[in-house]
C-alpha cells in the first residue's frame, strides 16, 4: 500500500470514489461533483481542500479529502476530514487507519490542535472503527447547514 498526496491525474479516480461513497451513504441525489470542480478546488490557484490517496498495485482504492480549520478556543488550526472512503474490497486491511494516521501526522507536525470529522449516525461500522482509534463522538453538538435554495434565499434576503 502507498499513501501519497493526490495529484491532478488522480481526479477521475477520486471522483469515482466520491460517487461510490455517495451511493453507500444513500446520497447519490446530492452528488453533483465533477472532475472540473474537483480540479479547480483541489489544485487551482485558490485551493479549498487537499486529498490523500491510497494505492494498491498502482490503483487508487481509497482517499481522504480534508481542509484546514481554526479553533478559537485552542487558538490553533486543525484539520477537518470531509471524506474518508476505502473501497469495500480493500477494507479491514489497515488503509483507513493509515490514511487517518497520515492526517494525524500532518496535524501534529504542523502544530495543529485537532483532526475532526462527521459520520452518519446509522454508520455503525465506521463509528466503531473511529472509537477503536480513540476518537470521541461529540454528542452534545448538532451540525447545521445552509445550502441550495435556503443559502441563496438567506444571502439575498435582508430580513
Amino acid at each position: 500500500m502507498n499513501i501519497r498526496p493526490a495529484t491532478p491525474s488522480d481526479v477521475p479516480a477520486i471522483l469515482g470514489l466520491i460517487r461510490e461513497l455517495a451511493e453507500y451513504e444513500h446520497l447519490t441525489h446530492a452528488c453533483i461533483a465533477t472532475e472540473a470542480l474537483l480540479t479547480e478546488h483541489l489544485f487551482g490557484p485558490e485551493r479549498a481542500a487537499e486529498a490523500l490517496v491510497a494505492e494498491r498495485e498502482q490503483k487508487v482504492v481509497a482517499y481522504a479529502l480534508y481542509f484546514k480549520t481554526f479553533s478559537t478556543f485552542l487558538a490553533r488550526p486543525g484539520i477537518y476530514l470531509e471524506d474518508l472512503y476505502v473501497q469495500p474490497a480493500h477494507r479491514r486491511q489497515g488503509i483507513g487507519k493509515a490514511l487517518l494516521r497520515h492526517l494525524a501526522k500532518i496535524a501534529t507536525t504542523c502544530g495543529y490542535g485537532r483532526v475532526e470529522w462527521s459520520v452518519l449516525d446509522w454508520n455503525s461500522p465506521s463509528i466503531a472503527f473511529y472509537k477503536s482509534l480513540g476518537a470521541l463522538p461529540l454528542e452534545e453538538w448538532t451540525m447545521f447547514r445552509l445550502t441550495g435554495e435556503a443559502l441563496e434565499a438567506f444571502a439575498t434576503n435582508e430580513k
